[in-house]
């Protein structure tokens, strides 16, 4: 059972890998900001539903997408705090200004999925969850470690301005929910939703 990933994340290529599960990388190219923009404001569990869905429908209008035999997934992530979702902060001081706000304290990651049903090259139904995880942060993170963190700028490209999985996981202390959900990929969750399908998990299995 083939899974096409509508992702260039190597965060979610390496979960899924690690699982067992060899996906085809297809980029979405989706316009993120701009379908931020269009879809005003919404909030934090629809906009990353949103943004997946977005992002795995992209595929479906591929020239070659009836040579794609499997399902389709898209996935999103962004940080909440305080009521304010955060992605990726791109730059060296928006990280910083983001770390500020969140040292010491606990705010929930959020990762949309979306699952489109493409078995025999034909689009059949989709469907669609959002798993969430509650993560804190060290309160004793000295000024130098942050800098030599954004130094590396891992932080600059994913949601949040950390990772669990890489050169940021040092610097949380727990997370409550799946941990595979703060990486950007929840892994039970996309099996709940291809159960949905009569699919069983080690189908993927490669």
């Amino acid at each position: 059972m083939q899974i096409y990933l509508a992702s260039t994340s190597p965060a979610r290529l390496a979960t899924l890998r690690a699982a067992g599960v060899e996906p085809v990388v297809i980029p979405s190219n989706v316009d993120e900001p701009a379908a931020v923009a269009a879809a005003g404001n919404p909030k934090p569990v629809e906009l990353v539903q949103l943004l997946a869905r977005l992002k795995a429908e992209a595929i479906t209008t591929r020239a070659d997408a009836a040579h794609l035999d499997g399902f389709i997934l898209g996935a999103d992530s962004a940080f909440e705090l305080d009521g304010i979702l955060y992605g990726k902060p791109h730059t060296p001081d928006i990280a910083r200004e983001r770390w500020s706000l969140q040292r010491g304290r606990t705010g929930t990651l959020h990762t949309g999925h979306w699952l489109i049903d493409h078995r025999g090259g034909s689009l059949g139904a989709a469907t669609g969850t959002v798993a969430s995880a509650r993560v804190t942060f060290a309160d004793d993170l000295s000024d130098a470690e942050l800098d030599a963190y954004i130094a590396t700028r891992e932080p600059l490209h994913v949601a949040g301005a950390f990772t669990i999985d890489s050169l940021g996981a040092a610097f949380i202390t727990a997370v409550d929910g799946d941990p595979h959900t703060v990486v950007g990929l929840s892994l039970s969750a996309l099996r709940t939703l291809l159960r949905g399908y009569g699919v069983q998990w080690h189908e993927l299995w490669a």
